[in-house]
């Protein structure tokens, strides 16, 4: 990968280990075991089902789960959601209320709200500032007819650690069933389903160097646990998830969590050096801060709010770095990170983060070229200074790598604008709220002949802010009052995610109308 940009979104996907691959390729082709487990009846199925009972052990090992107790499903959406729905349905006559967290993954969420859709109560809590739910949380939060508490083992957003093994005593104790959502901390932190007295945990691959559309929910055996299922067919994993097992997945799931297990003693130190390391070329620069607590957090993940720059903005600068912005414009969404939010976080700031995170292939070269880059960004968009050389290209199609660099194009720095008779100045929005636009417009014969302008936002704003101020060369007051923004989302294909930011925009052109040079006109 050393010709492509530098990965550092281990948190999302992280590359197939070579070794998995191998033992993956063995279970495909016509001399390997491609058979259907199902079919007991020949050694191409009793081969294919002898990988798949030995990828079952594997997988049990890393949590110290008997192998019976796995369960493969599609990976950890689909056990998030067993976990949930199949225990609520199995027990809806009976208890009704689930605790868990405003910021856990979509997965848990959204299964908790259609729970809610089909009359469960559920309690979200709100972590500590830290990003942390605590033990005492989660006592408060208990009722005589709580049937489950479900959270997460490590945030995917923030790496901070839960202490799961106290809250699966608490549950233990209290008689309430313990889900833990175990994507982001398996094999990077010691697990013990047992020890932690954890009823159910969902597990999945593709974070921890295997493949995708590959996971487990662990099972409590004793005493055994009712589920309803999800899906219904050939009565496959106890009839609990019936489907054709996919073998060579499962052989990667399998394989992955051995090597994850045979290195974890080597792999966690080794990449929480290389986290420390970027967060030292970070610390100091004022205004960067990290997002949750500075110890109890998983070795690969930081995330950092970078103050007085907008989140999209520096992860489009950032285009030879591989990494995820707290953002959610990114996906064009228009909301910020719900989980930074959560911990406190402005919108704005919430806008301004960004997800670094690291795995077994990053290097220390890696870490400190990607530390010297982030930090340059943030100097020179703070600056306001022009981009030196060139920006890398960011997918395959040249006219969107044009815009891109269309939207990186620099805008004045931000400061006072120029003060004079001749000049309409016009300004509206809000840093704090993540957009701000300001306007100087030199009138003569009541016409304008230059603009200036500054904006503080994403991409899509500043490029349109930018081609506002050259369309406004040459109209009169009227003409500019009557400015529609919808002009500028359409010459700039703006996605209707972002036409709020427009309409900072607008009132900041309409503002410079209102103060046009010779007129008292109170409005325009």
């Amino acid at each position: 990968m050393s010709s492509r940009s530098i990965y550092l979104d281990n948190a999302a996907t992280t590359a197939v280990d070579p070794r998995v691959i191998a033992e993956m390729n063995s279970c495909l082709g016509g001399d390997g075991d491609f058979g259907n487990p199902s079919s007991a009846n020949h050694g191409y199925g009793r081969q294919a089902s002898a990988r798949v009972e030995r990828a079952r052990a594997e997988v049990a090992a890393l949590v110290n789960a008997a192998p019976e107790q796995i369960l493969f499903t599609s990976g950890a959406t689909e056990a998030n959601n067993l976990a949930l729905l199949g225990v609520a349905r199995f027990h809806r006559n009976r208890s009704r209320h689930i605790v868990t967290s405003r910021t856990e993954h979509p997965a848990v969420l959204d299964a908790c709200r259609q729970l809610e859709r089909e009359g469960c109560a559920v309690t979200y809590l709100k972590p500590r500032p830290s990003g942390i739910v605590e033990v005492e949380q989660v006592a408060a939060a208990l009722r005589p007819d709580t049937l489950l508490v479900s959270l997460m083992h490590v945030n995917n957003e923030i790496g901070v650690i839960n202490d799961i093994g106290a809250l699966g005593r608490l549950c233990r104790a209290s008689g309430v069933l313990f889900h833990v959502d175990a994507a982001q901390s398996a094999g990077k932190l010691p697990i013990d389903v047992r020890n932690d007295a954890i009823d159910l945990l969902s597990l999945t691959a593709h974070k921890l160097h295997g493949p995708k559309g590959i996971g487990a929910l662990c099972i409590r055996r004793e005493p055994r646990l009712g589920l309803v299922p999800l899906q219904f067919g050939g009565g496959q994993e106890h009839g609990l998830r019936s489907g054709t097992l996919p073998t060579h997945q499962i052989v990667g799931l399998g394989s992955a969590y051995r090597l994850a297990r045979e290195s974890m003693h080597v792999d966690i130190p080794r990449i929480a050096g290389l986290r420390e390391q970027l967060w030292r070329a970070l610390a100091d620069i004022p205004g960067v801060e990290l997002n949750g607590d500075p110890l109890r957090r998983v070795a690969g993940i930081l995330n950092v709010t970078v103050d007085g720059v907008e989140g999209e903005t520096l992860l489009l600068a950032l285009a030879d770095l591989a990494v995820s912005s707290g953002s959610a414009c990114a996906s064009l969404h228009a909301e910020p990170s719900y989980v930074l939010r959560a911990l406190g976080r402005s919108d704005r700031l919430a806008q301004s983060s960004l997800r670094l995170s690291l795995g077994r292939f990053t290097t220390a070269g890696e870490v400190e070229r990607a530390g010297s880059r982030i930090r340059a960004e943030i100097v020179r968009l703070r600056a306001g200074e022009p981009r030196s050389g060139a920006l890398p290209d960011v997918c395959d199609d040249p006219r969107y790598n044009a815009e891109v660099r269309r939207r990186l194009h620099a805008l004045p720095a931000w400061g006072d604008l120029p003060d004079a008779p001749s000049v309409a100045k016009g300004r509206a929005g809000e840093r704090e709220q993540g957009t701000e636009v300001a306007f100087a417009l030199r009138v003569e014969r009541d016409r304008v002949t230059a603009a200036r302008v500054q904006a503080f936002g994403c991409p899509h704003l500043l490029a349109a802010a930018s081609w506002a101020a050259e369309a406004a060369l040459g109209m009169d007051c009227g003409q500019l009052a009557a400015w529609d923004w919808l002009e500028a989302a359409r010459v700039l294909d703006v996605p209707a995610a972002k036409f709020g930011r427009l309409l900072t925009l607008q009132d900041a052109i309409r503002a410079a109308a209102r103060n046009w040079p010779g007129t008292t006109r109170s409005t325009v």
